[in-house]
C-alpha cells in the first residue's frame, strides 16, 4: 500500500492518528493514548500510521524472505516531515529506513526494513518539479516510469536505465542503478548532478560536484547510510523515438562473452545485455540482447550491426517498437507474474559483478551446480560493462578494462521457507567464491553478510566509509536492514 493508493478517508485517519500518537521510550513503542512517560510527535504535514495491516505491509519486500516490522509507517506530507522523524528517531534512539513504498522495495534481503523501528514511504514524495533541456529535478518517490512518461515525449531519456522501470529514482541512486547501457554512461548514480538530502543528523543539505561534495559522493550507491535522498536531478540525453531490438543465441559462453566485449568497446549499439537459458539437456545457452535507437527514415543497417558476430546461424530476431515500449518492456511479464502469484513468492536473487579475467571459467562453474529447480524459472543475466565510467566512490566492482554482471534472479519453487533458507545458502557459497578472485555484489541480493564481509566489500574505501558514516549519522539512525553497522 502506498500513498498513491491510500483512500482519502484513510489518510484523513492517519493525519489523526499521527495528531494523537505518542512514543513511550519506557516500552519502546507508540500509543494513540498518552501516558506520563509519553513524549508527544511533532506536528506533521503527513500522517504517522501505525495500523498492523499497514506495519506488516512494510514488513515485506520483494524478496519474500526476511521480515522486519517496523512500530510505524511515515506516509511524509513534506521533506520537513521527513527531517522532524529523523531528528526524532536521533534523539529517542529509534531507527528509520526509507523505502520506495510500503512493500514495495525491489531489495530482497529486507535491506530497506527495520525492527521496530519507522519507515519512511517515499512514494508519498512523488513530484517531478522541473524538465529542462539536460536534466530533470524530481521527488525520490517518483518512479522510472513516471519520468519517461513525462521526458520521451520530449525526445529525452536519462542515458542509463534499469530493465525494470517501476523502480523509484532514490532507491536505484541509493544501491547504483545498472542496465543495459551501463558500457556507455555508467550506472544511474554516475548520470545524477545534484541531491537534496536528509542527513542522519536531520539536516536539509544539498550536494553535488560543486557543493558538499563529500555528502553527494557519499550518498551515491551509499545505501542509504548516510542520509535519505528527498529530491534528485537527473541528467537527460536526447534519444530517438525508435529501438530495434536484436537477439541471438549461442552455445560456446567463451565466444558468447567475446562478442559482447567486442561491442561494448565498438559502441556500434546503445543497449548490450544477454541472458543465459536451460537447453533443456542439462547444459545451457546464452542470448545475446542488443538494441539500436533510431529515428523513422533512419533505420539501423542490420548488416553492417551484425556483422563479424559469432551467433548461431538462423537465430537472429528483430523487432522494432518506440524507445518508451522498449524501456517497459518488462511490464507485461510483471504484470502475469502478479496475476498468477509467482510475483509474491521468494525471491533469493543473486546479483554479482566477476572480474573478467575469472568470468568464463567462474560463471561456467556455478551455471553446472544450478539446476532449473534452483532457478524457479527466473531468468539468469550476463553481460558486460567498463569500470572505468563509474564515479560513486561506493559503486564496488572489480577493476580493468571490463567487468560482468552475472545475475541468478531466482524465485524459490515451492515457496517456501525452507526452500528460500537453501537457495540463500547457495547464494552464500558462490559469493564467497567469488570474493576469492576479487569480485564483488551488487548488494539488492540475498547475501547474508558480516561486518567482515562488508570491510571486504568495500575494500580500500572502507574507512571512508566509516568516517562518512561517523560524520552524517552520527548515531547510527539510518538504514539497519543492511547489517553494516549492527
Amino acid at each position: 500500500m502506498t500513498s498513491r493508493t491510500l483512500p482519502r478517508r484513510t489518510l484523513l485517519q492517519g493525519a489523526l492518528v499521527a495528531a494523537v500518537t505518542v512514543f513511550n521510550p519506557l516500552q519502546r513503542s507508540w500509543a494513540a493514548s498518552p501516558s506520563p512517560e509519553s513524549i508527544s510527535l511533532p506536528p506533521l504535514d503527513g500522517a504517522l500510521l501505525v495500523d498492523p495491516a499497514t506495519r506488516s505491509a512494510a514488513a515485506e519486500d520483494y524478496g519474500h524472505i526476511v521480515h522486519q516490522q517496523p512500530w510505524a509507517v511515515l506516509v511524509p506530507g513534506s521533506v520537513e516531515d521527513i527531517v522532524k522523524m529523523v531528528r526524532f528517531a536521533r534523539t529517542h534512539g529509534l531507527k528509520v529506513a526509507g523505502a520506495r513504498g510500503i512493500g514495495e522495495s525491489h531489495s530482497t534481503q529486507g535491506q530497506a526494513q527495520v525492527e521496530a523501528g519507522v519507515v519512511i514511504d517515499m512514494s508519498a514524495l512523488s513530484t517531478i518539479h522541473e524538465i529542462n533541456e539536460t536534466s530533470a529535478w524530481v521527488d525520490a518517490g517518483v518512479r522510472w516510469h513516471e519520468l519517461l512518461q513525462a521526458t520521451v515525449p520530449l525526445g529525452k531519456s536519462p542515458p542509463t536505465l534499469t530493465d525494470f522501470i517501476e523502480l523509484s529514482i532514490g532507491g536505484t541512486l541509493s544501491v547504483g542503478g545498472i542496465g543495459g547501457q551501463a558500457f556507455r554512461s555508467g550506472l544511474q548514480v554516475d548520470n545524477v548532478l545534484e541531491l537534496d538530502v536528509v542527513t542522519g543528523r536531520g539536516e536539509l543539505v544539498r550536494c553535488s560536484p560543486f557543493r558538499e561534495r563529500r555528502l553527494f559522493d557519499a550518498i551515491r550507491a551509499g545505501l542509504g547510510q548516510f542520509g535519505i535522498i528527498v529530491r534528485a536531478r537527473v541528467r537527460l540525453v536526447a534519444v530517438p523515438p525508435r529501438v530495434r531490438y536484436y537477439t541471438a543465441r549461442y552455445t560456446d559462453i567463451a565466444v558468447f562473452v567475446a562478442d559482447q566485449t567486442r561491442l561494448i568497446d565498438e559502441g556500434r549499439f546503445d543497449y548490450v545485455e544477454g541472458s543465459v537459458s536451460p537447453s533443456g539437456n542439462g547444459t545451457w545457452t546464452f542470448q545475446l540482447e542488443v538494441a539500436k535507437y533510431y529515428a523513422p527514415g533512419s533505420e539501423p543497417d542490420d548488416s553492417r550491426l551484425l556483422s563479424g558476430l559469432s551467433y548461431l546461424p538462423g537465430t537472429v530476431q528483430a523487432v522494432d517498437e518506440s524507445y518508451f515500449d522498449f524501456a517497459n518492456r518488462l511490464a507485461p511479464v510483471v504484470e502475469l507474474l502478479k496475476q498468477i502469484g509467482i510475483w509474491d513468492y521468494p525471491h533469493p536473487w543473486l546479483n554479482l559483478f566477476v572480474p573478467e579475467c575469472d568470468a568464463v571459467r567462474f560463471v561456467q562453474s556455478v551455471l553446472s551446480r544450478t539446476t532449473e529447480a534452483d532457478m524457479g524459472q527466473g531468468p539468469i543475466l550476463l553481460y558486460p560493462f567498463h569500470p572505468g565510467r563509474l564515479t560513486a566512490p561506493f559503486s564496488r566492482v572489480p577493476p580493468g578494462r571490463h567487468a560482468f554482471l552475472f545475475s541468478l534472479l531466482r524465485t524459490a519453487v515451492p515457496p517456501t521457507p525452507e526452500q528460500s533458507a537453501s537457495l540463500v545458502a547457495k547464494n552464500r557459497a558462490i559469493y564467497e567464491e567469488l570474493v576469492a578472485l576479487g569480485g564483488k555484489r551488487y548488494p539488492i541480493d540475498s547475501v547474508p553478510m558480516s561486518r567482515a564481509d562488508w570491510r571486504e566489500h568495500f575494500g580500500p574505501v572502507w574507512d571512508t566509509f566509516v568516517y562518512d558514516k561517523a560524520r552524517f549519522d552520527p548515531d547510527n539512525v539510518l538504514a539497519p536492514g543492511q547489517h553494516i553497522f549492527s
